[in-house]
């Protein structure tokens, strides 16, 4: 099985790949590609192409739904990049809070200083500011990242009011009792000092945070940004700042827009950019990918329904890509007739994916009967 890392990966992820994996340097040549920030968008991928895996949890960078079409399966790592995503949102609140980069800066500035203790004891009132304990902290997204600012925000003090308009019961009964969460954002708006986004780009989200949800927001709030840039309308959060409605933007994400604006804190995407992050993001972009090659299963796809037949332990298991129709799964295993031991399937939204467990091991005559199945996008043998 031939991969290509397009970015650099951890050596902890690659190293639980088996000989069987072969590294080539032609994106072209490659069946299974480990990816992180390259716009994939912009490069021609093989015919030969099974699946990616995103080393992180946003896809933007990956046209997946393109891919879907193709039979090329894309993978992501939700959760493993989530605590250094934490860590760094709680930053943000506290250096949006204290102007410890001004007062940093200060002290550099002035190092020449023989007497920069004393000197330093009347400027620091230039630079104090407010602390969060007692602050209400907003969290926009409840996912994997989320509930961990959630814990954090408590665990400091702070009172937290959060909304997911698709947060599950097990996932609501798991939140913490203290934590308000509303039904509404313009009541998380309303009752927060600080607001957090931890949502995916979609079309849904993007803009989602503009003039009308500012306007809904606490005079002199913060808005933190550590999700997708494209979520928050720019021109709108420039424009509360100027107002003083906003205090505060924090981001991860620098524009041209907000890199130098005086009421911006912009960092350089450093949300994973953790030793831990990247280790753990690999780990499950290897894992995953191995999964799939190996035993057929899909875990963690984004633009694929979630099937597994477990470790592949029948003599023979065939693995198919298919249009979103049940009935084409149902003409696949017809396809194969009696051969089929177990299967499974799903559907998600346009495309589809059935796994067969076979009596005997799989062969070519049998993948090409598959392969000539009415909405049938791609058929191998697994074994």
């Amino acid at each position: 099985m031939k991969y290509n890392c397009l970015n650099s990966i951890s050596k902890l992820g690659l190293e639980r790949l088996t000989p069987a994996y072969e590294s080539v340097a032609d994106l072209k040549d490659a069946e299974v590609v480990f990816v992180r920030s390259a716009k994939m968008d912009e490069l021609e991928v093989g015919a030969g192409l099974l699946s990616v895996a995103r080393a992180g949890a946003g896809v933007n960078n990956i046209p997946h739904a393109d891919y879907a079409k193709k039979g090329i399966v894309v993978f992501n790592t939700p959760g493993a990049n989530a605590n250094a995503v934490k860590e760094l949102v709680i930053a943000m609140l506290l250096l949006a809070s204290r102007d410890l980069l001004g007062g940093a800066k200060w002290v550099r500035d002035n190092s020449a200083d023989e007497n920069i203790g004393k000197t330093a004891e009347k400027a620091k009132k230039a630079f104090a500011g407010t602390e969060i304990c007692g602050k209400t902290l907003g969290v926009v997204g409840l996912g994997a990242i989320g509930r961990l600012v959630v814990n954090a925000a408590l665990g400091l003090g702070m009172k937290v009011t959060g909304y997911d308009p698709y947060l599950g019961v097990g996932a609501a009964l798991a939140l913490d009792p203290r934590v308000k969460v509303v039904g509404d954002l313009a009541d998380l708006y309303s009752d927060s000092d600080f607001v957090t986004l931890h949502l995916p780009a979609l079309p849904s989200t993007k803009g989602m945070v503009d003039a009308k949800a500012i306007a809904q927001m606490k005079q002199g709030a913060v808005l933190v940004n550590c999700a997708r840039d494209l979520i928050v309308n720019e021109a709108d959060v420039l424009a509360a700042l100027e107002a003083g409605k906003l205090r505060k933007y924090v981001t991860d994400f620098a524009t041209p827009g907000v890199a130098a604006h005086p009421g911006c804190l912009v960092l350089p995407h450093l949300g994973a950019s953790t030793e831990e992050a990247e280790d753990n993001c690999a780990v499950m972009a290897v894992d995953e990918t191995r999964n799939f090659v190996e035993n057929g299963n899909i875990v963690n796809s984004v633009n694929y329904p979630a099937v597994s037949l477990g470790v592949a332990k029948a003599p023979g298991r065939i693995a198919v890509c298919h249009t979103g129709d049940s009935a084409v799964s149902a003409a696949v295993l017809a396809a194969l007739g009696g051969a089929v031991a177990a299967s499974a399937s799903g559907v998600r939204g346009e495309v589809g994916y059935t796994l067969a467990d076979l009596s005997a091991p799989a062969t070519a005559a049998q993948v090409e009967a598959v392969k000539a199945v009415a909405g049938v996008i791609r058929a191998r043998a697994v074994k």
